[in-house]
């Protein structure tokens, strides 16, 4: 990667912060800090994700094939968790249509909620179901509602499955006579690592994620040509000072529409999610992109659709950052989403021309949005190549 010629030279702080990191480019003078320099609250980590769905006992199936555990059911909800000690980390309501509901996310202490309650005009309630604790529901600035959440009870460790142990290079062997033969089963979830949201509004999302809720930018993607318009998409982590997060629990990208992109499950290894994949797929579930690995994130990475045609990541090895690492830029294109893998499909793009996607085009470009027919040619080009 090369900085945009008219951008002028990266300042020497940023570009030394981000060599050999996780992008090349700092940001250049005037550009987005990728911070607030005094947010209402900081969020501890993304608690769990809230989706509707019509049919709760086909979505159990799914769960289990996908490698969740059952916290806890309802008649009117399917509450699914990891193998790591935590809340739930996904909660299916029963509803008219799949769809996704909302991000919440966990509050340091109970002072953080009311603190963020007073800065919001809202208030402060009790959560009457499975885990109980108190929240904070909000909006952000696309529309999507946003849960703040404390003292939510959390379950113990789970058994769950061992990273592989490996032989590897001229390292004597740690593995004597024992052979590998990772299991054919579902891969056990370990914990929820991030979710991906589209919207029509980036800059005012992004502003209102960091001054509200305290998250740092990891890593910003621009145009190419037009990194003076500012960034198309930011990978968005929690500030927890000296101890590391991940590179990023939500991620937003300008697009066409507002909404789910996928949502991502951290399994153990390469191994587990390979087999756990050969599972899915001998289900009949259809993979979406995979397996590969990223390069913002290093996540190794394989993408399902489930019944509703939800995608969601299985991932391991995903890059943690503290709050020392400045946020890099970086051009915005299809091969640039990963270092090995095949090639980036349709599907997971959402490029795949049909009439839904001339309609939401049209729509856009009607609306008062950050959506204009240059941006839309830049983003059609950056998804060539």
């Amino acid at each position: 990667m090369s900085p945009a010629s008219d951008t002028g030279p990266a300042s020497p702080v940023a570009d030394s912060a981000h060599a050999n990191l996780h992008s090349e480019l700092g940001a250049v003078r005037g550009e987005h800090p990728g911070r607030s320099l005094n947010p209402v609250i900081k969020v501890e980590d993304l608690a769990w994700l809230e989706f509707e769905k019509p049919d709760l006992d086909r979505a159990a199936v799914f769960a289990r094939d996908f490698g969740f555990a059952e916290a806890a059911r309802t008649e009117d909800a399917l509450y699914l968790r990891g193998t790591m000690p935590g809340t739930h980390c996904l909660v299916v309501r029963r509803g008219p249509v799949a769809r996704f509901l909302g991000p919440v996310f966990r509050a340091a202490d109970a002072g953080d909620l009311s603190r963020l309650a007073r800065s919001t005009g809202t208030q402060v309630r009790e959560l009457r179901e499975p885990g109980g604790g108190h929240t904070v529901d909000l909006r952000d600035p696309s529309g999507s509602p946003v849960r703040v959440v404390h003292g939510t009870h959390e379950g113990a460790e789970l058994p769950g499955q061992q990273p592989m142990l490996l032989n590897t290079g001229n390292e004597p062997g740690k593995r004597v006579n024992v052979t590998q033969r990772p299991p054919r089963e579902p891969t056990s979830v370990q914990r929820l690592g991030h979710v991906v949201l589209e919207t029509t509004v980036l800059h005012k999302a992004l502003t209102w994620y960091l001054d509200t809720l305290g998250l740092i930018v990891s890593d910003f993607l621009f145009l190419d040509g037009q990194r003076d318009r500012g960034p198309t998409m930011a990978f968005i982590r929690c500030d927890r000072g000296s101890h590391p997060a991940d590179h990023h629990s939500i991620a937003l990208h300008l697009g066409l529409r507002t909404g789910y992109v996928h949502s991502a499950y951290q399994v153990c290894d390469l191994d587990a999610l390979a087999a756990g994949g050969e599972y899915l797929r001998e289900r009949g579930y259809r993979r979406a992109w995979g397996i590969g690995r990223h390069i913002l994130g290093s996540q190794i990475f394989d993408y399902w659709r489930d019944p509703d045609r939800l995608m969601m990541e299985h991932f391991a090895d995903g890059d943690r950052f503290d709050r020392t690492v400045e946020s890099g830029w970086a051009p915005m294109s299809a091969s640039g989403l990963y270092q090995w893998g095949p090639p980036v499909t349709r599907d997971f793009l959402g490029t795949k021309p049909s009439p839904a996607l001339l309609r939401s085009v049209l729509k856009a470009l009607r609306e008062d949005n950050e959506i204009n027919p240059a941006l839309l040619l830049g983003m059609m080009k950056a998804m060539s190549h």
